[in-house]
């Protein structure tokens, strides 16, 4: 990730996450944040920030009065904030799980900087990206760096059971293991 591209999304970052703390609403910095403060690789086209559906539109209410410009997309699953050109999206039901108290129990504090937040753990990271694909959107690049990168920061047995209807992630679980990155199945088990 570029460095003038990173700075602009950890101020981005710091500028929402300051303000929703400053609301009392709960959150969680997710995607490629939660992987990056790890020591995974970074993404550099936007922050991701995870709050809880009944918290969704109070939360683009705080950003929006931070000086962020509100969108909300047909999707269904998320809003948007733009700071400037760097985008916040705000997800409450990312794939293979929603956003609730227990999920957000369980993200440790970590320090983006002089920020400290709340980071998802590697493994929702992981079930998401990998619930996520599809016949017309299936990028193993990106799952396959986070597992070479933080292997062994991730409960595998765990994200394996979390996504073992998916052929998709089946798919990654076989590249994985022949890259030697995840213990085979018989191994973990």
């Amino acid at each position: 990730m570029g460095d003038e591209r990173l700075d602009d999304l950890l101020a981005s970052l710091k500028k929402a996450a300051a303000a929703l703390r400053d609301a009392d609403v709960p959150f969680a910095v997710g995607g490629g944040f939660a992987v990056w403060v790890r020591g995974g690789p970074g993404r550099d086209h936007d922050v991701d920030l995870l709050v809880k559906e009944a918290d969704a539109e109070r939360a683009l209410a705080v950003l929006e009065d931070a000086g962020f410009k509100g969108e909300r997309p047909p999707e269904g699953w998320l809003l948007k904030a733009w700071d400037g050109d760097v985008l916040v999206d705000l997800i409450f039901r990312p794939s293979g799980f929603e956003v609730t108290d227990e999920v957000l129990s369980r993200c440790a504090e970590l320090s983006f900087q002089a920020l400290t937040a709340p980071a998802l753990p590697v493994e929702d990271v992981m079930v998401s990206k990998l619930l996520s694909m599809t016949e017309h959107a299936m990028d193993y690049e990106g799952v396959l760096e986070v597992a070479r990168s933080l292997r062994e920061q991730v409960d595998w047995p765990g994200v394996r059971a979390r996504t073992a209807q998916s052929p998709f992630a089946r798919a990654f679980f076989a590249l994985a293991e022949g890259l030697d990155l995840v213990a085979r199945q018989s191994e973990s088990a």
